[in-house]
């Protein structure tokens, strides 16, 4: 599916170019946790990050989710190829949240979920996705998994966040398309491990600010959009990979408001 969706992107920007378009640690609703707790005892060594604070990846050259940021889309062939991508995905009603647990996705930022980018690679999902976007990363003395501070460019709010382990909520991993809102769109007849690569796939998963992604919850996006109005077309697209890769489809009105957000 992943092989597919990258098809979908490069049959899209052919057309488009033929046609000359210029606190406390917690869990989250959505199945997402903000973060562990002091790690005083760490003696960090600074091992920098690729490029400057900053670096942001667009998410029609990062169909995998491998590459950092979400950099917005401003270009006419970049919006596009955007609501061409935006129109495949299906649509129909939400379902009932009955049912719904976090542990049904499984154990939060396992390593061993299958068939997804960086997994069995030592180091749990968490841990990816800060090094992933995190610049100037140091990590807990004698390993080279756990984070302890770094500089992350959030995408949700457009600000850089000084952010320490010690102060752990700062710093929240979301869920593009939440744990909760896949459970009420399909994922409740899934088996468990297809479960398990949604909650810890990379491509549905960014570092960003505690107290906007706090505010999301199970939100889809008609309902909750980044704060940061320049970065909307890019979770358009995010969002739009993800329930592509997983043949997740979305309500009529998030559809809607996704293409909105990419309109020239």
């Amino acid at each position: 599916m992943r092989r597919s969706a990258a098809a979908v992107l490069a049959a899209t920007a052919a057309t488009a170019l033929l046609a000359g378009c210029g606190g406390l640690p917690q869990q989250k609703e959505d199945g997402g946790t903000t973060g562990g707790g002091s790690d005083a005892s760490a003696t960090p060594t600074g091992t920098p990050a690729s490029g400057g604070a900053g670096e942001q990846t667009s998410p029609l050259k990062n169909p995998e989710g491998t590459e950092p940021g979400l950099a917005p889309l401003t270009s006419d062939v970049d919006k596009v190829r955007a609501r061409r991508l935006i129109d495949q995905v299906r649509t129909k009603g939400r379902g009932p949240r009955t049912g719904y647990e976090r542990e049904k996705f499984g154990s939060a930022w396992l390593d061993t979920a299958e068939g997804i980018p960086l997994a069995r690679n030592g180091c749990d999902t968490r841990n990816d996705v800060l090094k992933r976007d995190g610049q100037q990363v140091t990590f807990r003395s004698g390993s080279d998994c756990v984070v302890v501070s770094m500089t992350l460019a959030d995408p949700y709010t457009g600000k850089d966040i000084a952010w320490k382990k010690a102060k752990a909520t700062e710093v929240q991993i979301d869920h593009v398309v939440p744990l909760s809102y896949a459970w009420q769109m399909g994922a409740a007849q899934w088996d468990e491990e297809k479960r398990k690569r949604l909650a810890n796939d990379v491509l549905n998963l960014l570092p960003v600010s505690g107290s906007p992604n706090a505010s999301k919850g199970d939100s889809g996006p008609a309902s909750w959009l980044p704060p940061n109005k320049r970065i909307r077309c890019s979770y358009a697209v995010r969002f739009t990979q993800v329930a592509l890769e997983y043949d997740l489809p979305v309500t009529a009105p998030d559809k809607r408001m996704m293409l909105q957000q990419c309109e020239g």
